[in-house]
């Protein structure tokens, strides 16, 4: 018998549930596997024994944002490589700057555009790296 593929798995860390249902929906609907937590310590945590191939964090959530996980994950050998797409609702250069100082891959702004939100995910997944705007 051979081996079940594995289904690329996406990590998303949003303290909104209303968010995290959305995000799972756009995933799942491209066949990803799809874990979701709602703070950057609940990410961690995840993080500790697993290695997602994406990982979609909010700049904003208690106990935790997203920018600093990014960070986080970035300084682990085994996560380096790992590309972070992270969300946000403020279109200001202070986040971007953030973003980019904390080696995030892309950035995408909400409320989401469902079909660009899938493409930029599709791209990172495929390798391609998008330069923050």
């Amino acid at each position: 018998m051979s081996e079940p593929e594995r289904r690329t798995t996406i990590l998303v860390a949003d303290d909104a549930e209303g968010q995290r249902l959305v995000l799972e929906m756009l995933l799942s609907v491209d066949g990803y596997e799809v874990v979701t937590v709602e703070d950057g310590r609940k990410a961690l945590e995840y993080l500790k024994d697993n290695t997602p191939d994406l990982a979609i964090l909010d700049v904003k959530m208690p106990n935790l944002g997203g920018l600093e996980v990014c960070h986080r994950m970035k300084r682990i050998e085994r996560l380096k490589d790992v590309p972070v797409l992270v969300l946000t609702a403020m279109r200001d250069e202070e986040t971007l700057t953030h973003a980019r100082m904390a080696h995030a891959d892309a950035v995408v702004f909400k409320p989401l555009e469902g079909k660009d939100f899938r493409e930029t995910v599709r791209g990172l997944l495929a390798g391609a790296s998008s330069p923050l705007p």
